[in-house]
Formats: C-alpha cells, structure tokens, sequence
C-alpha cells in the first residue's frame, strides 16, 4: 500500500491511476458493471478510506487531499470517482464523528479492505423532504427493529456496510427522533440479516455500473452497539448525522468539476487536431472563446470547492460549513453540465457518438444537480444561510 504525505503525493498517485482506469471506465458503463478491478487498485494504493484516522489504519488524509484525489479519477472514470468519495466522505465519516470505538474499529477494516458504505436516507415518499421518512426502528430487547423501504440507494447489493436513518421508537412506539443505525451484510462472516432484501435495480441514464437500489427491511434486528448515537441524541441529531453529508457535497461537486475538467482536457485536444476549412479548430474564434469560458467555470468550481473542504461548521464540528459546501456543489455541478455539453458540442458527431467518452460524460455528469441535494434545495440553503432565517418548505413551515 503506498501512502502519500502530501496533496501532490495524493495528485500524482490519482494521476497515475486515472490513466489505468481511463480505458476501462466504458466497460463498466456499457455492461452496467461494479467496478471491482478498479477497487483493487484503489485499496493497494491506499485511497479506500484515505480520509480515516491513522489509529484506524487510514492515512489521516484531509478533505482537501481527498477532494484533489477525486478530481483526477473522475477525469477518468466518473464511477471510480464516486466510490472513493462514498469511501470517505458521507456515512463513514458519519461513523468516524460520531461512532463509538468499538463502531470505528469494526467499519475501518471494511472500508479500507475495499467496502463503499452505503448510505440509506431516501425513501419512495421521502426525497429531499428526508425527514418524512416512515422506515421505523424499534426498541427491543438488546437492540433495535428496522422496517421499512429505502430507495436510490447507491451501492445497494455490492455495498457490505450501510448507515441506515430511521425514525426511533421506544418500546411503547412512542417517537425519540431519528437515528441512525449500522447494518453489515457480510454473509460470508456470519452477518446475514434476515429480512434485510435488495428489491430491485434502477436502469440509470449514467453512472450505469453503480448500482441505484430499493431496499426493504422486514423485522431486521440491530444490536445496541451497532446504534451511531448523535451527540444531540435522537431527538435533534438528524440535524448532527446531516452534517457529515456536507462533506459528501463537497465530494460530489468535486466529480462533477473533475468530468467538466476532464472534458476540458478532451475539447482543447480536439481543437488542436482537427481541421476544418483547412485550418485547426483552434483557430476559429467563437471556439476558443467556449474553451475560455470551459476553463473559467472549471477553475471558479475548483476554488469553491477547495475553499470549502477547508472549512469548518460552527461549534467544532469537523466538516465543512454547510453553506460553503452547498454553495459549491450548486455552482460546480451546474457549471460542469455546461461544460461537458459545451465540449461534446465542440466534437460534432463524433462527440455524440461511443468512440469518444463525451457522450457517457455528459450522462454521468447529469446526476450532479440531483443526488446529494437538488440545485433547487441547495439554493435554500444558500438562501437561508445569507437571510440568517430558517427556511422550511411545508406550507405551515413558517
């Protein structure tokens, strides 16, 4: 396992291993395959769970190594990209804040061994209104009882570890909050639990080798100590496990700047080596003046982005601010949307066509405004943030 001790060490690592994973990224798209060979890859050279504390077998890698790391795969491979993101960023580091010891020594080895934790907050009824879920947790003996359905869960069927969110009961029924509780399918070590079920399969525009799930619980026990208490306990701490999802933002905005960057790179060699008219497509001027703007996007995304892995929420909190990172992603994922459909442009037919990645870019890319908070609910935020006010979408909300 190599082991990286500063952001360029992290870039140039990424950088060769972007390389491998660049001929291999239409495989996976075109046979809707996990990309397990990559994760071999990924784990040998110690960027599955980089971001984790060195006493826990990780590196100690910041957000802003793991944001450049991310960047440099998603030029190549936008699957590759989102697994290392899920690897460190979202519901590990959720674990990692908020977990007990016991809980952190038991996820590390997962995710360090390869394991891209899924997290599971979406529901058919409860998207960005995420607090409407009804799956439901009950209190036991000795633990919890899960029931209910998950939808678009990523990861779901090749993912070992979840976090799944649920609404906490007592033992009478009596509502607590929202918690959240670690779920290990892991069969093979005697962790199967029945009634935990994969229902099905979404047939996604892009990012097609991951895979988006439904998934059920039926009377699926969870033991105590695998129940991530939230330091505001059950009552407010939706509102603590949400935090980590900050970072997650600033993880997701980093692919989808990292496919604009790679787009980028793409268009301004095909300027340089087409002819048309017998002259470069470089030197047409209303050409070069869409690269400019390619690039002034790619590089404002780039800088919010770092700006806001290098951040901190109020109160101590180790992830980023919520405002700065939902500021990001809004830009970045709607610039790189642009971009890439700006550098498609530029390659004609061909770029519309499999010989060249524009056109899995271009869907892969797509998701951005919608997984891990819409463009429309970051704008809330961002909102919110700069009224100083609350901003609740129920109509008796305010």
């Amino acid at each position: 396992m190599k082991h990286a001790s500063s952001s360029d060490s992290y870039r140039a690592i990424a950088q060769d291993l972007a390389a491998k994973f660049a001929p291999r990224a239409a495989k996976w798209d075109q046979e809707r395959i996990y990309c397990w060979d990559n994760i071999t890859d990924l784990t040998n050279a110690g960027l599955m769970g980089m971001s984790l504390p060195t006493r826990y077998g990780g590196q100690g890698a910041s957000w802003l190594d793991t944001v450049i790391v991310v960047e440099e795969l998603a030029k190549a491979c936008t699957l590759t990209a989102r697994i290392v993101v899920e690897a460190n960023m979202g519901g590990i580091s959720a674990i990692m804040a908020y977990g007990t010891e016991a809980q952190k020594e038991f996820v590390a080895p997962y995710v360090l061994a390869g394991d891209k934790p899924a997290i599971c907050i979406s529901e058919p009824d409860a998207g960005s209104a995420a607090t409407q879920m009804t799956t439901t947790a009950q209190r036991v003996d000795g633990g919890y009882v899960l029931n209910g359905t998950k939808h678009w869960i990523t990861g779901g069927g090749v993912s070992k570890l979840h976090l799944v969110f649920a609404r906490v009961l007592d033992e009478a029924g009596e509502e607590q909050g929202i918690g959240g509780f670690i779920l290990c399918q892991d069969p093979d070590n005697g962790m199967d639990h029945t009634g935990f079920t994969v229902v099905s399969r979404e047939r996604t525009m892009g990012l097609c080798g991951m895979p988006e799930t439904t998934l059920a619980f039926k009377d699926v026990f969870i033991k105590d100590a695998h129940v991530l208490r939230p330091p505001s306990g059950f009552k407010r701490g939706f509102a603590d496990l949400m935090n980590a999802y900050n970072s997650q933002r600033v993880g997701a905005g980093t692919i989808a700047m990292g496919v604009a960057a790679g787009a980028l790179e793409h268009a301004k060699r095909y300027l340089l080596e087409r002819e048309q008219f017998g002259r470069p497509l470089a030197e047409f001027q209303g050409l070069q003046w869409m690269l400019a703007d390619m690039d002034t996007s790619v590089h404002a995304s780039r800088l919010m982005l770092h700006e806001a892995a290098q951040s901190r929420g109020p109160n101590g909190s180790s992830f980023p601010d919520i405002a700065m990172a939902a500021r990001a992603k809004l830009f970045a994922s709607e610039a790189a949307i642009k971009v890439v459909n700006d550098a498609l442009q530029m390659f004609g037919a061909r770029g519309y066509g499999s010989e060249e990645p524009l056109e899995r870019m271009y869907r892969d890319v797509r998701m951005f405004t919608i997984g891990g908070g819409t463009a429309q609910i970051l704008r809330t935020q961002v909102a919110g943030s700069i009224l100083g006010i609350r901003t609740p979408q129920t109509r008796g909300g305010y």
